[in-house]
């Protein structure tokens, strides 16, 4: 929403945050791309049996890595520093490392071929 520039979204955030959005080097979105595409490939090769779902979790917190790091060590601006938004970091941290589990668990067991 933030590349689209919607203005809607975009009101509700504060400028600080949009300006820290738009300084961001252009390569910091490979690594948030794989994340995402990663994790939605990762959850329909699961839901396909494909042992391949376990590559595409990995890729995905592979990028999940890269694109915290990034972010903890830029000069992210307070407004992003939240108790919120940390504890919505965990849960995403969380849900990928669980998703990359379950893969796993399910390929050695046989279930994804």
């Amino acid at each position: 929403m933030t590349v689209s520039r919607n203005a809607t979204y975009l009101a509700q955030v504060p400028p600080d945050t949009i300006d820290w959005l738009d300084s961001a080097p252009t390569w910091t979105l490979v690594p948030w791309a794989l994340g995402v595409w990663g994790a939605l490939a990762g959850s329909l090769l699961l839901l396909l049996r494909s042992r391949w779902a376990v590559a595409a979790f990995t890729v995905s917190l592979l990028g999940l890595a890269v694109n915290q790091v990034w972010q903890l060590l830029s000069n992210m601006p307070a407004s992003m520093r939240t108790p919120a938004n940390m504890g919505l970091s965990a849960a995403i941290w969380i849900i990928a490392m669980a998703l990359l589990w379950y893969a796993a668990r399910m390929q050695a067991r046989g279930v994804l071929r």
